[in-house]
């Protein structure tokens, strides 16, 4: 029987609303375009939030980088001095072996060296960034290998003439040609291409020494041994602009040092800290922990989040205060409907449920709509943009619940007002 009466509740209040179908779609407004706000913000924010943390994981959580960098002070010096005496800075070979020797924890290193140059064939002629480095780097700087293979240690040893070349580049300089076998020229030597590669992630590039500077493509990267690089090009690099040139004398660009596993990482930054500031006299040189980044990024995503979670959900406060306004003009027009029904037995409660039944099927029937613009909206913004979205499942529990929720806290106070009114009085209502 209660089941019955409640079903009967629920019909009568569906058949309210649907006798001013207008007025209800307009009351559902608030709370539609609240659900929707509050998912398409938070996909849109967990999207950003996710690129973030995966360029980071791509430098590898293990890793830290030391990156050599030019001391203001020597900036200065060689701007007001004129002269082209090479300024020496960053980090050296020394270094390496210092770290490996006494930081313990230490799995292995990497070493770097960045020249800035010109790769020709035939008649392409494009500006790229020439690295020299150690064989491991393709693991742990994240490289696809495409095709061919990537450098050796017999190449390291014998100081080969072969270079491996990223596939943006490789694409732009043989645009008809198999690049495999062939040989590029780099400055005034010739190399042999003996692979491709792919890069994970161009966030990767900007954490290299001079990555994107210039308006060089950030992809445009030539891999050739550690030994070619320092036998070829020599430890002192020349920079020629506007009739002038300068030159830098820098043994290693960069440096990534992998740890054994995540918490020896902040363990080992200090201690090699305490290595470089002990055999340099000028802080030249930066530290890049990708596991301290990523963990600044989980905290920001979840401030972002509050944030627009917040600012979203004002929105649906709105929508009850306008599903609020409208039932309480309802509670005035039915005045009389509700003298007649407790004329003839209906109780408090009874109208109490039927108001609040008109409020849930209009917070829950907007929430619906909502939820599924919600969805609809990130997709639509990742298809028109760059922009990546992600919209996750507890977004949608939780804008759907609140949104039912203030249908009921406010629709409690009309509901109350109309079951609260004196049933002569309300006969008398015209």
């Amino acid at each position: 029987m209660l089941r019955f009466s409640l079903f009967r509740t629920i019909e009568l209040g569906v058949k309210s609303l649907l006798l001013h179908k207008m007025r209800s779609l307009l009351t559902m407004l608030g709370i539609i375009f609240g659900v929707c706000s509050v998912i398409a913000m938070l996909a849109i924010g967990e999207g950003a939030s996710y690129e973030a943390q995966e360029s980071i994981k791509k430098l590898g959580s293990n890793n830290i980088l030391i990156r050599s960098v030019k001391p203001p002070e020597d900036n200065k010096a060689n701007n007001s001095s004129g002269r082209s005496s090479a300024v020496e800075y960053g980090i050296t070979y020394e270094d390496a072996d210092r770290i490996l020797a006494t930081i313990p924890g230490v799995k292995r290193l990497v070493p770097m060296r960045i020249i800035r140059d010109n790769v020709r064939f035939n008649q392409s002629n494009l500006p790229s960034q020439i690295i020299g480095t150690y064989p491991i780097y393709a693991d742990i700087g994240g490289l696809d290998l495409v095709r061919g293979r990537f450098l050796s240690m017999n190449d390291e040893t014998h100081m080969e003439n072969i270079c491996v070349l990223t596939l943006s580049l490789a694409e732009n300089l043989f645009p008809y040609q198999d690049p495999l076998t062939t040989q590029v020229r780099i400055g005034a030597d010739y190399y042999r291409v003996v692979g491709i590669v792919r890069e994970k992630s161009t966030a990767k590039s900007r954490a290299q020494p001079g990555g994107g500077n210039e308006g060089q493509p950030l992809d445009f990267n030539v891999y050739i041994p550690l030994s070619t690089a320092r036998s070829r090009f020599g430890e002192t690099l020349f920079k020629r602009s506007a009739g002038s040139f300068e030159a830098e004398r820098v043994q290693l660009h960069q440096l990534t040092v992998e740890c054994q596993n995540e918490s020896l990482v902040e363990k080992a930054v200090p201690q090699i800290k305490q290595i470089l500031l002990r055999f340099h006299k000028k802080k030249d040189y930066e530290f890049i922990v990708p596991l301290q980044l990523l963990r600044q990024a989980e905290q920001t995503k979840r401030i972002f989040n509050i944030v627009l979670g917040s600012i979203a959900a004002i929105s649906l406060v709105v929508g009850g205060i306008g599903i609020m306004n409208i039932m309480l003009a309802t509670v005035t027009e039915r005045t009389r409907e509700i003298g007649i029904r407790r004329a003839l037995g209906a109780r408090k409660n009874d109208i109490i449920v039927q108001f609040l039944i008109e409020t849930v099927v209009l917070s829950v029937s907007g929430g619906l709509i909502g939820v599924l613009l919600g969805v609809v909206t990130p997709i639509m913004v990742s298809h028109f943009t760059d922009m990546k979205t992600v919209i996750t499942f507890w977004s949608l529990i939780i804008a759907f619940g609140i949104s039912a929720a203030i249908g009921v806290l406010f629709g409690i106070y009309p509901a109350s007002r109309a079951a609260n009114l004196h049933p002569i009085e309300a006969l008398r209502n015209e």
